[in-house]
C-alpha cells in the first residue's frame, strides 16, 4: 500500500510539470503544445502548430517585410502584433483561418511583440508569443518629387525625383517608382546624377492627360546604410501642346500649337561671331516665368539689368525676354549674349501663352547643348536616355 501511494503521488507531480509548460515557445518561434499522451490517449498533445515570420528574437528585420503568422492542423482564432509604443499593426486573417498577414509597413528601430491563438483539428487550443526587432538605418534620406500635385505643365515636362543624399542602389529605387497615365506611353527613368533620377517619355507627352506618380521609397535600401525616409506621390496634368522653335539665322521665333504655326515673332539671338555667345542648339523647356527679371554678367560688363516678361529655358542662363533697347537689331541681327530677345509687345504676348514645361527647340547655332545643366533630358537621344537607367 505504501509503495502504491508513492507511485500515485509521483504521477501527479509529473502531470503538474506538463501543465506548467503549456504556454512556452521554442527558440524558433514555434508554439509548444499543451499536455502529454497517456496510455489511453487522454491528455495527448494538441496537434496544432503556430509559426511566425520573422521568427522570434529576429533582429534587423526589414520594415517592408510583412509579418506572417501561420497555423498547421488548426485554425487561427486570435492574432495581434504590437509595437513597443503600444500601437497594434494592421493585418488580416485569411478566410481559411490558416494565415494572418500584416498590411502596413513597420517602423524603423522598433521592437514588436506578437501573440496568437489557434484551435487544432483535435479541438484543443494552443498559444504562441514572441518578439523581433526592425533595422535602424545609419541614415534616412528624404526625396522630393516634381511636378507638384495639381500642376498643369507643358508636353516636355519631365518627372524628377531628387534625393537629399547620393543613392548607390539605383535599381532598388527604380523598382519603387511607378508612372500611370490615361494613355499607353513609352517612357523611361534616367539618372542625371547620383541624387537625381528623371522620367521622360520617348516623345513629348500627349496633351490633356493626367499623370500619377508613386515613389514608394520608405524602407527601400538606398545603399551604404541609407534607407528611404518617406513615400512621395504626385498627380498632375499635361496641358495643350505648344512648341517654340528658333532657327537662329532666321531671326524669327515661331510658336506651334498641335503642329500648326500660330505665331511668329522677330527676335535677336546670341551673337553669331562669338560661339560662346551663341544661343545653344538643343531641346529645352520653359522652366520658369518672371514678369520682371534682373540680369548680371560681369564677364561681358553688365549688371543689374532689368528686363520684362522673362521665360527661362535653360540653367545655362538662356531666357526668352523683352529687350526693347535692342529693337534696332531684333528681326535682323543676332547680337545677344545667348538669350532670345523680343520686342516688348511680342514678349508680353508670348509670356501670356507660355506654360512651364513647354518645349523650346533651338537649331542653326554653332554651340552645342550645355550638358552641365540639370534640365537636359531632351538633349539625349532616346537610346542614350535609356542607357542612363539603372544597370
Amino acid at each position: 500500500m505504501i509503495e502504491r501511494r508513492m507511485v500515485f503521488k509521483a504521477a501527479l507531480a509529473a502531470g503538474a510539470a506538463l501543465v506548467a509548460a503549456a504556454c512556452s515557445s521554442t527558440n524558433d518561434g514555434t508554439a509548444l503544445p499543451t499536455g502529454a499522451a497517456g496510455a489511453d490517449g487522454e491528455g495527448a498533445q494538441p496537434v496544432a502548430k503556430i509559426t511566425a515570420e520573422p521568427a522570434a528574437d529576429a533582429k534587423d528585420v526589414p520594415v517592408l517585410k510583412p509579418v506572417v503568422i501561420k497555423v498547421a492542423d488548426g485554425k487561427l482564432t486570435e492574432c495581434k502584433v504590437t509595437a513597443d509604443g503600444g500601437k497594434d499593426v494592421k493585418g488580416d486573417t485569411a478566410p481559411d483561418g490558416l494565415t494572418w498577414t500584416s498590411s502596413e509597413p513597420l517602423g524603423y528601430g522598433k521592437t514588436y511583440t506578437y501573440a496568437a491563438k489557434a484551435t487544432g483539428t483535435d479541438g484543443k487550443p494552443v498559444e504562441f508569443t514572441g518578439k523581433f526587432t526592425t533595422l535602424s538605418p545609419a541614415k534616412q534620406v528624404r526625396a522630393t518629387l516634381n511636378p507638384a500635385d495639381n500642376q498643369v505643365v507643358g508636353v516636355a515636362m519631365p518627372i524628377s525625383v531628387k534625393f537629399a543624399s547620393p543613392v548607390k542602389n539605383r535599381a532598388a529605387v527604380e523598382k519603387a517608382l511607378t508612372v500611370k497615365t490615361d494613355k499607353d506611353i513609352e517612357g523611361a527613368w534616367g539618372w542625371l546624377s547620383d541624387s537625381q533620377v528623371d522620367y521622360r517619355p520617348k516623345e513629348y507627352w500627349p496633351q490633356n492627360i493626367t499623370v500619377n506618380v508613386e515613389a514608394k521609397l520608405y524602407g527601400v535600401d538606398l545603399g551604404g546604410g541609407a534607407y528611404g525616409k518617406a513615400d512621395v506621390t504626385t498627380k498632375f496634368k499635361i496641358g495643350r501642346n505648344q512648341v517654340v522653335k528658333v532657327n537662329t539665322p532666321d531671326h524669327q521665333m515661331r510658336v506651334y500649337r498641335n503642329g500648326s504655326q500660330v505665331k511668329s515673332y522677330p527676335c535677336a539671338n546670341g551673337l553669331d561671331a562669338e560661339v560662346d555667345r551663341n544661343t545653344p542648339n538643343g531641346t529645352y523647356m520653359i522652366m520658369s516665368k518672371e514678369p520682371s527679371a534682373i540680369f548680371d554678367n560681369a564677364r561681358y560688363g553688365y549688371t543689374n539689368v532689368n528686363k520684362k516678361w522673362a521665360c527661362r529655358f535653360s540653367n545655362h542662363g538662356e531666357f526668352i525676354h523683352e529687350n526693347q533697347d535692342n529693337a534696332a537689331n531684333i528681326g535682323k541681327t543676332n547680337n545677344s549674349h545667348g538669350c532670345v530677345n523680343l520686342l516688348e509687345a511680342d514678349a508680353k504676348d508670348f509670356f501670356d501663352s507660355a506654360m512651364v514645361g513647354d518645349p523650346v527647340e533651338i537649331t542653326g547655332s554653332k554651340l552645342g547643348p550645355p550638358m552641365a545643366s540639370d534640365v537636359k533630358d531632351w538633349n539625349y537621344s532616346w537610346a542614350a536616355w535609356q542607357g542612363l537607367g539603372a544597370k
